[in-house]
């Protein structure tokens, strides 16, 4: 908008200026076109900079409460984890939300009903940062929270991130994947939860 607006206003200086050379007072109608147009372009910039300013402030804000939100999530067990994303599961809509996890759940930490009626299934990873998720680890979820679990929704959430390998297969699988920054996200209602993707 600001670039046809500025070019809107130099067809104004050129007509201005065109209609100058016909009139008396041509330099002063040229003058005051030129200033006029230069006041816009000045306008036009600073309007833009505050933009990109508040934009900018807006995502430190926002990343200062990632961090924040995130640091709770790394010092769980892997336990208190699992109940932690139930609470996000029933705080963002989520019905009949359980914990399964637990020796024998074949991958199912929580499952739960969306908001939309879709049957979700989460497998939570309390890795420390730098220790990923692995294809393997993804493979073992794909190969039940379909078949056996029913999940119209897969999701693996992890306080770490993922392998190349594992991103491959969770891609191929439908399998979604959520790392720490998209887990601080979710946990900060700064980002979606995993089924509104």
């Amino acid at each position: 908008m600001a670039v046809g607006t500025l070019i809107g206003g130099l067809v104004l200086v050129r007509a201005a200026i065109m209609a100058a050379a016909r009139h008396p007072n041509a330099a002063l109608l040229a003058a005051a076109a030129l200033a006029a147009l230069a006041a816009l372009a000045g306008l036009l910039w600073w309007k833009r900079r505050a933009e990109l300013a508040a934009a900018h402030a807006y995502q430190q804000q926002v990343q200062a409460v990632r961090a924040r939100e995130i640091t709770t999530y790394h010092a769980m067990s892997p336990r208190e984890f699992e109940h932690a994303l139930a609470y996000l599961c029933a705080r963002d809509g989520c019905s009949d939300v359980r914990v399964v996890g637990g020796a024998g759940d074949l991958g199912a930490d929580v499952v739960a009903t969306t908001p939309q009626g879709q049957s979700l299934v989460i497998q939570a990873k309390r890795y420390r940062v730098g220790n990923k998720v692995t294809g393997p680890d993804l493979q073992k979820f794909g190969g039940t929270c379909y078949g056996i679990h029913g999940a119209q929704i897969a999701a693996v959430v992890t306080t770490s991130g993922f392998t190349r390998q594992a991103m491959t297969y969770a891609a191929q699988m439908g399998i979604r994947v959520y790392d720490n920054e998209a887990l601080a996200g979710w946990a900060s209602c700064t980002g979606p939860a995993p089924w509104a993707l």
